[in-house]
C-alpha cells in the first residue's frame, strides 16, 4: 500500500481542516492503489453527502454494500479502515506535500492523455487540445483563500484603498495623464492601428521607455525580424535615424551603447517567431528557459502584434476568426495574470477603419470580443496632414484606468526617423475637440488636416 496515498485518505477522515483545504483537489484517478482508491471512493461519497468527515463505523458500514470487489480487495479496504486514527504531524508539511502530489499525479496523467491523442487513440479531442491538458495540469495548485468575508474583513479593504499601486509609467504625459500614471500588473493594453501608422513603433518607443526606467523588457515579435526591431529601438534610444544607424562606425556604435548601458539596470530581451506560427505556450515556455538560463524575468511584455498570434486553444480550420481573436486576447490576459505583468499588445483595423480620419471601438479587425478583454485600447490615427505636422491622433476607445471621455482624443509628436513619440505642445491639444471637455466648441476643419470627430 502506498504511504502518502493512505496518509491523505487518513487525515481526510481524521482533520477537518485538512478535509476542508485539501478535498475539492483530490480526484479518484490520482490514487495508484487500489486498496486506497477504494477506501477514497467512501470517503468521498460520505463527504460529498454529509459535508464533514466520515467515521471509521460509516465506512464499515458503506464498504458492506460494495458486494462487486473481490474478496481480498474487501479485506484489505477493511484492514485500512481498521488503522485510521489520529496523527500528530506537521499541517503545513502535509498540505504542501499533498498540493505536490496532486500535482505530480495531474501531470502524469496529462502526459499519458496526450500520447493517446498524439498517436490518434483518441476520437474526440484534436493534438490541439494537448498544450492545454498539460497546462491544467502544471497549474494544478491549492488555493487557500476562501473569499473576502465583507465585515470581518474591512482592514484589509481600507488597507487596499490606501495603497499605491505599483505602476509603469509612460514617458508621454498625455499617456499617463489617461490612465493615472501608468498601467499595472495583470492587465493587456492594445493598439489599434491601421497598416504601416505606427503600432511597432509605438510598441518599440514604449519598450524603449520602459527600459530606461530600470525593467526588465521582453518584446516578442512575429512580424519583423529581432534584428529589424533591435533596429527600431537602437535609432530611439541611440537618437540616430533608423537609415544613418548602418552608417555609424564601430567605435561611436559601442560608445553609445555602453553610455546607454550605464543609464540603466533593466534588459531587454527581443524574441521572434514565425507569423501564425506562435501561441501563449510557447511564450509561457520562453520564460521559463529565459528565468533558467539568464535568470531574466520580464517587468513587461509587449507582443507584435495579437492577430497574427496563434490560439492555444482553437485550430483555424475548427473556429472562426471572431472565437480565435477573443481567444488569443483571453489568453495573453491569462499570462499577464500567472506572471504578474502587463502585457501590451497590438491589432489591426477593419478594412473600413483603414485610412479612416477617425477610428471607433467597431473597427476592430475580426473581432469585436477583443475590446471586452482589453483594459486599455486606444487608436493610432494618421493622415497626410497630420504626417505634415509630425503628430499622430490618438484616440481612447476603452478605459479601465480612468474615464475615457476625459482627453479621449489628443496629439503626439512622432519622429519616424528615430522611432520615437514625443509629447506636444499644449496648443496642439487645444486644437482637437475633447468630447469629454468642450462639447460646445465646433471643430475647426482646417485643423489636422479635417480629422472628422
Amino acid at each position: 500500500m502506498n504511504t502518502l496515498e493512505f496518509t491523505i485518505v487518513n487525515n481526510l477522515v481524521t482533520n477537518d481542516e485538512y478535509r476542508r483545504q485539501a478535498f475539492p483537489y483530490l480526484k479518484v484517478e490520482y490514487f495508484e492503489s487500489d486498496t486506497v482508491s477504494t477506501l477514497f471512493k467512501l470517503v468521498k461519497t460520505f463527504i460529498e453527502k454529509y459535508e464533514k468527515c466520515p467515521t471509521k463505523e460509516s465506512l464499515e458500514v458503506d464498504l458492506q454494500s460494495q458486494s462487486h470487489l473481490s474478496d481480498d480487495l474487501f479485506k484489505s479496504v477493511s484492514a485500512s479502515i481498521s488503522n485510521l486514527k489520529e496523527h500528530d504531524c506537521n499541517y503545513q508539511w502535509l498540505l504542501d506535500t499533498t498540493e505536490e502530489w496532486c500535482r505530480n499525479r495531474a501531470i502524469y496523467l496529462a502526459l499519458l492523455e496526450s500520447i493517446k491523442i498524439a498517436d490518434g487513440d483518441d476520437s474526440e479531442k484534436d493534438k490541439g487540445a494537448i498544450p492545454s491538458i498539460l497546462s491544467d495540469a502544471i497549474a494544478v495548485t491549492f488555493d487557500s483563500r476562501i473569499g473576502h468575508d465583507y465585515l470581518d474583513d474591512y482592514q484589509q479593504r481600507f488597507d487596499f484603498y490606501h495603497k499605491k499601486e505599483t505602476k509603469i509609467s509612460f514617458d508621454l504625459n498625455m499617456l499617463n495623464k489617461i490612465t493615472n500614471g501608468g498601467i499595472t500588473a495583470k492587465t493587456i493594453s492594445v493598439i489599434l492601428a491601421g497598416t504601416g501608422a505606427g503600432k511597432s513603433l509605438c510598441m518599440c518607443h514604449m519598450a524603449s521607455a520602459a527600459l530606461l526606467q530600470g525593467k526588465n523588457v521582453l518584446y516578442i515579435t512575429l512580424e519583423m525580424s529581432e534584428e529589424k526591431i533591435a533596429e527600431r529601438i537602437d535609432a530611439n534610444l541611440l537618437s540616430v535615424p533608423i537609415q544613418d544607424l548602418a552608417k555609424l562606425p564601430q567605435q561611436i556604435f559601442e560608445s553609445k551603447v555602453n553610455n546607454l548601458t550605464k543609464k540603466t539596470n533593466g534588459k531587454l530581451i527581443i524574441k521572434e517567431y514565425p507569423t501564425t506560427a506562435a501561441h501563449v505556450g510557447h511564450f509561457r515556455s520562453l520564460l521559463g528557459d529565459l528565468s533558467l538560463k539568464r535568470n531574466f524575468r520580464p517587468d513587461i511584455i509587449f507582443v507584435d502584434y495579437l492577430n497574427i498570434c496563434a490560439s492555444q486553444k482553437y485550430k483555424p480550420q475548427y473556429a472562426n476568426s471572431y472565437t480565435i481573436i477573443k481567444g488569443i486576447a483571453e489568453e495573453l490576459r491569462c499570462l499577464a495574470v500567472q506572471q504578474n505583468v502587463p502585457i501590451v499588445t497590438a491589432t489591426q483595423t477593419t478594412r473600413a477603419g483603414y485610412g479612416s480620419s477617425d477610428v471607433d471601438i467597431t473597427d476592430t479587425s475580426e473581432s469585436f470580443g477583443l475590446p471586452a478583454t482589453a483594459d486599455l485600447m486606444f487608436a493610432l490615427i494618421s493622415t497626410e496632414e497630420s504626417e505634415q505636422l509630425g503628430q499622430i491622433l490618438v484616440k481612447q476607445l476603452k478605459n479601465r484606468y480612468n474615464d475615457v471621455n476625459i482627453n479621449k482624443r489628443f496629439a503626439l509628436g512622432i519622429d519616424r526617423s528615430k522611432m520615437r513619440l514625443y509629447d506636444c505642445e499644449q496648443s496642439a491639444q487645444d486644437d482637437i475637440l475633447d468630447a469629454g471637455d468642450d462639447d460646445n466648441n465646433p471643430p475647426n476643419p482646417n485643423k489636422f488636416g479635417g480629422f472628422s470627430f
